[in-house]
């Protein structure tokens, strides 16, 4: 049994609810991707400065032959630092700023490829940011100040970590059968009584086993239906249909690519040919 534990209301009371949970998809925060789309504009506005100024060096040498020959060796441009330290000044600033350019793109980059907090995980961390309770009109944020609206616009958030195998079949058990997984409530878990605890390990283990007995329905249900039918235009028609039935259930039930449906569909339309081409295939 975890131990009973009251935070305060706050930055205490969040961190211990993000925390708390087993599964650590409650790890959201916001983006700031308006804010972090202004830092990357100011640097690329520095940068296009800096190369103008240095293009600007760049130009002024080519009127002297002793200056021309310094841009085609390094060990004579940097000696200039002497004469013209603001040159070397410029190149170390130049050095610095695209190499947190970069880096900021980097990270750009990878925080796009994170997918957005999950729908359910989503509503559960905003009714305990807001101590939303049943029959209470006059919901208040966690935090305060600049921060109240931080999780405002689910379109501007991350979460850090998230569930694998999320698949159609894992999201329609979870939202309709969720309470089936239902834990107890951690150490720093939310009091809000809307905000429940499910296991998703549980669930990923029980939709594991659900999609076993659904592909193997499929494929002995078929055989048995073909075993008993005598009529080969009834079996070729069966065919077809159970056939369109396993694709569409791959397709809705599982996050399978289209190469991947394309090629189990077509293994398992195999197997029912060469089932109905056999002896064993029923007496006609």
């Amino acid at each position: 049994m975890p131990t009973s534990k009251t935070y305060i209301d706050g930055f205490p009371s969040l961190a211990a609810f993000i925390a708390s949970d087993p599964d650590r998809t409650a790890g959201i925060f916001k983006r700031f991707d308006r804010l972090a789309a202004r830092n990357l504009l100011n640097m690329q506005a520095e940068l296009a400065e800096l190369q103008e100024r240095l293009d600007a060096y760049d130009n002024d040498d080519q009127i002297a032959d002793q200056s021309l020959q310094s841009l085609r060796n390094w060990s004579d441009y940097k000696k200039r630092e002497a004469i013209d330290p603001a040159r070397m000044e410029l190149m170390r600033k130049i050095k610095e700023t695209m190499k947190e350019y970069r880096q900021a793109l980097m990270f750009e980059s990878t925080l796009a490829a994170i997918p957005p907090p999950d729908r359910k995980v989503l509503k559960a961390f905003r009714d305990h940011f807001f101590h939303r309770r049943p029959n209470d009109r006059v919901p208040f944020p966690t935090l305060s100040g600049f921060s109240a609206t931080v999780y405002d616009d689910p379109t501007d958030l991350v979460s850090i970590h998230h569930l694998q195998d999320q698949d159609r079949l894992t999201i329609f058990v979870r939202d309709h059968f969720g309470y089936f997984f239902k834990e107890e409530t951690p150490a720093g878990g939310s009091n809000v009584p809307i905000v429940g605890y499910a296991s998703g390990t549980k669930l990923s283990s029980f939709v594991g086993y659900l999609s076993a007995i659904l592909a193997a329905g499929l494929l002995f249900g078929s055989i048995l239906v073909l075993y008993k039918v005598t009529s080969p235009d009834v079996k070729l028609g069966l065919v077809v249909l159970f056939t369109s039935l396993f694709a569409v259930s791959v397709a809705v039930l599982t996050n399978a690519k289209r190469s991947e449906n394309y090629g189990s569909t077509a293994a398992y339309a195999a197997v029912l040919v060469v089932f109905i081409s056999g002896n064993v295939g029923g007496p006609g």
